[in-house]
């Protein structure tokens, strides 16, 4: 086997063991703490230091990887998520709200620096061409999101059969495992730069970067801001769905969605044959490469189904039929922006950047999830499901218009990074 396709499957194993136990945690926090007696909002702020700390550690994380390398990245933030895991099977006296919230913020640190690592090392990985990287990181990102889903399922059925802390021990135990095995099997050094960069070079000054960046920040927080708090807690209280139900209903969302990313290059190459095929009546004309344009109109697609949905509700439409149909729609359009958006961070970097740029822009994307959880609590608390959903509307709609200024690959490629506007 060619050795960068060995080492892109390493990488992507071990970023899928992480995300099972970033998914698990997740549903455990958020069912245990709602059963121990935590308001909405309460169960919100649990999370606010592992959304806050993932904005630091993407920022320093990309310097960071440039300078060790991104597989030491990834692996010091396994060993975090080890730690953040038992740091929670202390006594329910113990789990005060800024004790939740500090191991909580471990969790974020490790969560973003492996995703980091992750996903910058597949620049490096990949020889090919554009297609090949599309198909990559299309394929780590819409794999991980679906065993996020299974996490999220693991971590409801493992609370009701073996508790809290069974279920968070076993985790741990499982991470371990992998850590160590992926030490042994990956190179060392992978994305370290023989020059150290400076702090401040982790800024890009590429406005399509920013841009995208921008546009991410908004496309995660419309997701998070009903996702996080207000949909489980709506299943769980309104509708009277059981634990291993809400987990198996949201695992299998997530499972779907990723699922769609990771198959987003194929899925727009169909839609953009069958738009050809309307337009000339045959299919001579070449297809176009994913860009600004494609980034723009799936956002403008995406703007219809939370604000349908919060239309449906309003209108006493049956709640579970609307939320089940509306999350299917919302969940394979919301993956087709994210893989587009995924691939052109990569594509608008260059290799001596790239590290840095990913973490950038992950910055932009744990800035966006923080803002939707704390949104999600606050506003299903003060206006239910239906005003999450509207702040889920508004925030698609301000990722559609950024999306206005991100350029075509070619166009953004023309000349070196360093000389970018």
């Amino acid at each position: 086997m060619e050795q960068g396709l060995r080492n892109y499957f390493v990488v992507t194993a071990g970023y899928w063991a992480f995300t099972i136990t970033d998914g698990a945690i997740r549903m455990l926090v958020v069912l245990y703490f709602h059963l121990l007696g935590y308001s909405p909002f309460e169960v919100a702020m649990l999370f606010l230091f592992y959304e806050f700390f993932g904005i630091v550690t993407n920022l320093v994380g990309g310097w960071l990887g440039a300078r060790i390398g991104l597989n030491l990245t990834m692996h010091i933030g396994m060993g975090l998520q080890v730690l953040a895991l038992l740091a929670l099977t202390v006594p329910d006296t113990w789990l005060s709200v800024p004790y939740v919230m500090a191991a909580q913020a471990l969790s974020g640190i490790a969560k973003d620096l492996n995703k980091m690592s992750a996903k910058a090392s597949v620049k490096y990985l990949s020889s090919g061409g554009e297609g090949k990287l599309f198909k990559w990181v299309a394929i780590l990102t819409g794999s991980k999101n679906a065993l996020k889903g299974a996490g999220f399922f693991i971590g409801a059925v493992l609370l009701e059969w073996v508790g809290f802390r069974g279920a968070l021990a076993l985790l741990a135990g499982m991470l371990v495992i992998v850590l160590i095995t992926t030490a042994l099997l990956l190179p060392s050094g992978v994305g370290k730069l023989k020059s150290k960069p400076k702090f401040t070079q982790v800024f890009s000054k590429v406005a399509a970067i920013n841009r995208l960046a921008a546009a991410r920040f908004f496309l995660f927080g419309s997701r998070d801001v009903w996702f996080v708090v207000g949909l489980p807690v709506f299943l769980y209280e309104v509708l009277g769905w059981s634990f291993s139900q809400v987990g198996g209903f949201l695992a299998l969302w997530v499972i779907g969605y990723g699922l769609v990313q990771a198959n987003a290059p194929r899925l727009l190459r169909l839609f953009q044959w069958g738009q050809t095929r309307l337009k000339t009546g045959g299919d001579s004309a070449p297809l176009k490469q994913t860009g600004g344009d494609t980034a723009r109109l799936w956002a403008f697609v995406l703007l219809l189904f939370p604000a349908g949905i919060a239309l449906g509700l309003q209108q006493d439409w049956p709640a579970q039929w609307v939320l089940i149909v509306g999350l299917i729609l919302f969940g394979i359009v919301f993956a087709i922006n994210s893989a587009v958006h995924s691939y052109l961070i990569l594509a608008y970097s260059d290799h001596e950047r790239v590290s840095m740029n990913v973490g950038f822009y992950y910055m932009a994307n744990a800035g966006g999830r923080l803002a939707g959880t704390v949104l999600s609590g606050w506003a299903y608390q003060t206006q239910g499901l239906e005003g999450c959903l509207w702040w889920s509307a508004a925030f698609v709609l301000a990722t559609a218009l950024l999306s206005f200024g991100l350029p075509q690959i070619e166009e953004s490629q023309r000349q070196p990074e360093t000389q970018k506007g």
